[in-house]
């Protein structure tokens, strides 16, 4: 895209934006979540000024928030002048993939050595929220939060929330690919059938299985990368 797309006057979430809480972070959260959301999809065009104006805050926590979310390689920022949201990089795709792959085995591991009757309990709760929904494509975005608390959860089982933190901020790009990736019936039941297996190989306390269904879990994330590059050009550097 070429020319700046218009930031909406009433966003989800934002009312009351300056007035509670950290307003840099609320505008990071905010904007991250709209971005890999594709909401702002890659080469949107955000002019600051508009941006202050339609959050009603004023530039420097707007340039904060940017400087962050560039940092999270979602955004390349022009000083004094536009911020455009980043194409899909491939490469940072893998290297995030890894770095999930990599921590959350490790995760269920030692949640299956002591597994905790809470954590588990906690995402089991997850669990039925999400067949709740799960028929309900208007309930997609939802399904797909709850997918992401599912995970939270195992992190927080550990007090590792800030680990959790780190695998979000840079899974940007991947998590903008999740989200182009069809979800039809068999999408939908892979995802429901893994943290089910998840929660029963914890709760067996066999840590290879927990390990192994966390891995085959994840291992659909990137298999069809290549495919949706070629179907979305403009959206791929």
């Amino acid at each position: 895209m070429s020319k700046a797309r218009e930031i909406p006057a009433s966003l989800p979430g934002t009312a009351g934006i300056a007035v509670h809480g950290n307003v840099a972070s609320q505008l990071y959260d905010d904007l991250r979540r709209r971005i890999v959301s594709l909401d702002l999809p890659p080469g949107t065009v955000l002019l600051r000024a508009e941006l202050a104006a339609e959050y009603g805050v004023s530039q420097t926590p707007l340039r904060e928030a940017l400087q962050r979310i560039e940092q999270d390689g979602l955004l390349h920022v022009h000083p004094q002048s536009k911020t455009v949201v980043s194409k899909i990089d491939l490469a940072q795709i893998f290297e995030a993939h890894f770095m999930r792959v990599a921590l959350e085995t490790e995760v269920v591991r030692q949640l299956a050595r002591q597994p905790s009757r809470a954590t588990m309990s906690d995402a089991m709760a997850i669990i039925r929220m999400q067949e709740a929904i799960a028929g309900d494509p208007d309930q997609l975005r939802v399904f797909q939060e709850l997918d992401d608390s599912f995970h939270r959860a195992l992190f927080a089982g550990l007090g590792h929330q800030r680990l959790h933190q780190l695998v979000n901020a840079r899974s940007g790009h991947l998590g903008r690919m999740r989200k182009m990736q069809p979800h039809d019936d068999a999408k939908i039941r892979h995802i429901l059938d893994g943290h089910k297996d998840i929660v029963a190989a914890i709760l067996s306390g066999d840590e290879d299985k927990a390990m192994a269904a966390m891995r085959a879990h994840l291992s659909q994330t990137v298999t069809n990368a290549p495919d949706l590059r070629a179907k979305y050009p403009d959206f791929f550097t």
